[in-house]
């Protein structure tokens, strides 16, 4: 999925697109945030907005309603315009260093894309703008963190260069009709999410639909690794504050784990091969029972599963879970109406539209709960305001590199393959992760 993977100078797993000019600079981040106006008079004005939303998501029709809100209060005009992900990545740095940058645009959280473009002094300092709109305040601390980068490009502090208004997750969706089929209730601890695992596997089902060519079983090694974890293992993890040990407790268990669970029966063999797609139509399918996967799934299952009644849960006896803010608006340094994209951006978080992207399914940074009318709606914002709640977002296992997601993948599936051991995985991927936090701590 286009929200997950972040590299230091391409985006691994999508299309390898390199940032253009990052190997290079073309300025230097923003020093000082400049002063900040909540009067903001648009008449005669243009705000020209970039994002690669489709108008039928919930982010979509949240925006959409936002501009003509937007429109109203400023007697601006929005010059829209919806642009492909993939342009987006490949071509922000020329864009964003030249006269036809836009105003605001939707940009991917990480130290190798938003990071990259503050470092590159393509982005606007927004401190001021926070402090005058109060936008802190408004989203939980562990989201804040895909906002905010160092001289170094490095998230999670330094200066606020983005703003993030919906959120993502990674869950458990199950089967409602199978499990009832089995006795089966939804595991509130891990003995008992591996006792029904093992219940089906007993029938003959292979419980987990999973896939190692991509995404799916590296968010499950890292949330096993997340269950036996904390904030200062994560933080050491991510944004690199202390050094991690690949043979401590948390991903010692989590790469043996999934091992135990492949043995069993749990995970099949032919995981390895699978991509993220096979593993969601296994789920779509009534096949698998179980599938690990992120927030933005549920859409396409609202929409296609129509043969069986299914549900979501958190992962059992676990604080935290892989998971993040949403992409973030940021404001081009050459941006010609700044203070009128601060408003827009405000606007974006205002309850009306924040409330109506809860409804279309999406997951609301500050939405009122009471005001989310579907149950399966209301349950997935639920549980991800329960993981921010108690501080439990812990972002990615592919994010530390530029590319970590190609090489915990091809760990993984060697894992599955049986052609390397638990301790040997851990091993060569401990040595590549630290390669490739070296290669950008000490970049100069």
């Amino acid at each position: 999925m286009r929200q997950k993977i972040v590299a230091t100078c391409a985006v691994a797993g999508i299309a390898a697109l390199a940032l253009a000019g990052c190997s290079g600079s073309s300025g230097s981040p923003t020093a000082t945030a400049a002063p900040v106006s909540t009067a903001v008079s648009g008449q005669g004005k243009t705000l020209t907005v970039w994002d690669y939303e489709s108008n039928d998501s919930a982010m979509g029709a949240s925006w959409n309603a936002a501009i003509a809100e937007f429109e109203k209060e400023t007697g601006a005009k929005v010059n829209f315009q919806s642009k492909a992900f993939e342009q987006i990545q490949s071509t922000a740095s020329q864009i964003l260093n030249s006269d036809s940058a836009p105003d605001v645009m939707e940009y991917n959280k990480g130290n190798g894309t938003a990071g990259t473009l503050a470092t590159q002094g393509l982005l606007t300092n927004l401190d001021s703008a926070y402090q005058t709109y109060g936008w802190a305040n408004k989203i939980a601390p562990s989201l804040l963190t895909t906002s905010k980068y160092s001289d170094k490009g490095i998230m999670g502090s330094g200066n606020y260069y983005g703003v993030t208004n919906y959120g993502e997750y990674v869950e458990f969706y199950y089967n409602k009709a199978m499990f009832q089929k089995y006795g089966l209730t939804v595991p509130t601890t891990l003995a008992q999410l591996e006792q029904d695992m093992q219940v089906f596997v007993d029938h003959g089902i292979t419980p987990l639909a999973e896939a190692a060519q991509e995404y799916p079983l590296g968010q499950l090694w890292y949330q096993l690794a997340l269950s036996k974890a904390d904030r200062t293992w994560v933080n050491a993890y991510q944004t690199y504050t202390s050094k991690v040990d690949w043979t401590g407790p948390e991903l010692s268990y989590a790469t043996q784990t999934l091992k135990d669970w492949e043995s069993k029966g749990y995970i099949s063999k032919d995981a390895a091969g699978m991509k993220a797609q096979d593993a969601g139509n296994a789920f779509e399918a009534g096949t698998s029972p179980i599938f690990y996967s992120g927030s933005w799934w549920y859409g396409t299952f609202e929409q296609q599963i129509n043969k069986f009644d299914w549900g979501t849960f958190l992962f059992p006896q676990s604080t935290m879970a892989p998971g993040s803010s949403g992409n973030i608006w940021v404001v081009p340094t050459k941006a010609k109406e700044k203070d009128l994209a601060y408003k827009f951006i405000d606007i974006t978080l205002q309850k009306a539209q924040q409330d109506l992207m809860g409804n279309k399914g999406g997951i609301p940074v500050a939405a009122d709960p009471s005001a989310i009318t579907d149950p399966k709606n209301k349950e997935l914002i639920q549980n991800f305001t329960t993981l921010t709640g108690r501080d439990g977002i812990g972002f990615y296992p592919d994010w530390p590199t530029s590319t970590f997601y190609t090489q915990l993948n091809a760990g993984l599936q060697e894992l599955l393959n049986g052609t390397k051991t638990p301790d040997q995985v851990n091993q060569e991927l401990g040595s590549e992760y630290q390669a490739g936090v070296d290669q950008i701590v000490q970049q100069p």
